[in-house]
């Protein structure tokens, strides 16, 4: 697991990750809720060699 730190794009408050890199090297999407709002958070990563390589986050639509 690799530790990330985004801001919720609902309530706008920093929120700690845990992002699993033992998946593999190809692109992974994921839903989280936010620890603060509840409301869920769409994560894309890839890692490579153990490390998160890239990431991006969004709402998902009708959850505003």
């Amino acid at each position: 697991m690799e530790e990330v730190i985004i801001t919720c794009p609902y309530c706008w408050q920093s929120i700690t990750l845990y992002l699993d890199i033992d998946i593999g090297d190809d692109k992974i999407t994921v839903v989280e809720d936010c620890r603060v709002c509840c409301r869920p958070i769409e994560i894309s990563y890839s890692s490579d060699h153990g490390q998160i390589k890239s990431y991006n986050y969004q709402p998902i639509d009708g959850n505003n």
